[in-house]
Formats: structure tokens, C-alpha cells, sequence
């Protein structure tokens, strides 16, 4: 299991997410590396790693936009940042964000563990290959690519074969891309911290425990 830190630094990472995106919606800015990091590993990790800002909404999550980069940059510090200021500002599904929203919404970063190519004579046995709640996929044929992270397969309470649907229509390719011989899939894990609330402590996520509530629940719209 991808685990590489515990949730002192998860809440670091979280905490420079935020502060990455206030820098850059003040002074259209983006920060530099910090030197106030509580691991000398976060400057020698190349991880990569996606931010995701959602607002809250009665007691919901709504997606306010997410960017990332699968692998990384020189370290995990530069690619949060990045991300960060991405996620809030170029993210092309939505307008920018203003300063006035940084107390509506939480941030959340997750960081990608190995990205590993799944290969099978039969693209069929991919399903016992990729695991809802642990997984995420990455799905690429020639020009075209969609990632999806693990906890998005969780939210929608998809099963594997939905899964992998969504991630080929996410590199705009059929549903059954998958089922090509010419397709490429990718499966990587990843290490999930969220703000518990808008600017307060981070929490790891359990996406195995989440996905309980799948059980007999009616399965939400699929994202846009």
C-alpha cells in the first residue's frame, strides 16, 4: 500500500495548497518552494500529485476544480504549488476562483504513487486488475489520455468496468477502449489528505471505508 507519509505532512501538503492559491489570487503569484517543510524528504520526493478544491454546499461536496501532474516535477513541494494554482485557475471546466470563495471551499491533495502498466492477453482480465478503492487508472492511445483518481470510482460508487468506461471517455475515446488491444492502461495509488473543513486540519482518507456506503446506495450522477 502507497503510504509514503503520515498526516503531520499530510497536513502540511494541504496547508501549502491553500496557501499556493491565496499567494496566487493576491498577487497573481506563484509561491516558491518553501524552506519551512517538516520532512527533508518533501524536497528530494518526486511524486506526483493532483489538488482538488471543492466548495461546500449543504453538508456537500462540489467540484470547484482539479489539476495535476501524474509524475511529478523536481519535488513534491514544486508540484503541489503547481497544482495548486492550476487547479484553481486553469482548470478549463470553470471560471477562475476569486479570493471571496477561499472560505467556502477545501482543498485536498493526493499524492501518486508508481504508475505501473497493466498488461493481459485478454483485455477482460483487466477487471480482476484493477481495484475500486485502491487504483487509479490512466488510459492513453495514440494522442489521447484520461486520468482518473482512485477516489473518484469511490464517489460514484462505480464498478471496475464503469470505472475503466469513464476513464476512456475521459481521454475523449469510446467506452470500450478498453477492450482495444491498442489502448494502454495505467494503474497507480495514491495517498488522499482533505481539509476537514474550508482553512481547517487535514484528514487521510479511507477510501475502502468510504466505499461501504455503495452498498444497495443509488449511485450518484457521473461527473461532467
Amino acid at each position: 500500500m502507497f503510504r509514503p507519509y503520515d498526516i503531520s505532512i499530510g497536513n502540511y501538503l494541504v496547508s501549502l495548497a491553500r496557501r499556493a492559491v491565496e499567494r496566487y489570487l493576491r498577487d497573481r503569484r506563484v509561491m516558491e518552494v518553501p524552506l519551512d517543510a517538516p520532512d527533508e524528504r518533501l524536497y528530494r520526493d518526486t511524486y506526483g500529485a493532483f489538488t482538488t478544491i471543492e466548495r461546500v454546499v449543504n453538508n456537500r461536496y462540489e467540484l470547484r476544480g482539479c489539476i495535476g501532474f501524474p509524475r511529478g516535477q523536481r519535488n513534491v513541494l514544486s508540484t503541489v504549488i503547481q497544482s495548486a494554482v492550476a487547479a484553481c485557475c486553469s482548470d478549463p471546466r470553470f471560471k477562475p476562483m476569486t479570493e471571496e470563495e477561499l472560505g467556502s471551499v477545501v482543498f485536498e491533495v493526493s499524492v501518486l504513487g508508481p504508475i505501473i502498466e497493466v498488461r493481459s492477453g485478454n483485455p477482460r482480465e483487466l477487471l480482476g486488475k484493477v481495484s475500486v478503492g485502491v487504483h487509479g487508472v490512466i488510459v492513453e492511445r495514440s494522442i489521447y489520455s484520461g486520468l482518473l483518481l482512485p477516489q473518484v470510482p469511490v464517489e460514484y460508487c462505480w464498478d471496475v468496468e464503469e470505472y475503466l468506461s469513464q476513464a476512456c471517455m475521459k481521454a475523449m475515446l469510446p467506452a470500450d477502449c478498453w477492450l482495444d488491444p491498442a489502448t494502454t492502461i495505467y494503474i497507480y495509488e495514491a495517498q488522499i489528505f482533505r481539509e476537514e473543513r474550508p482553512g481547517g486540519p487535514a484528514y487521510e482518507r479511507d477510501l475502502m471505508k468510504e466505499l461501504e456506503r455503495c452498498e444497495g446506495a443509488p449511485r450518484p450522477s457521473a461527473p461532467t
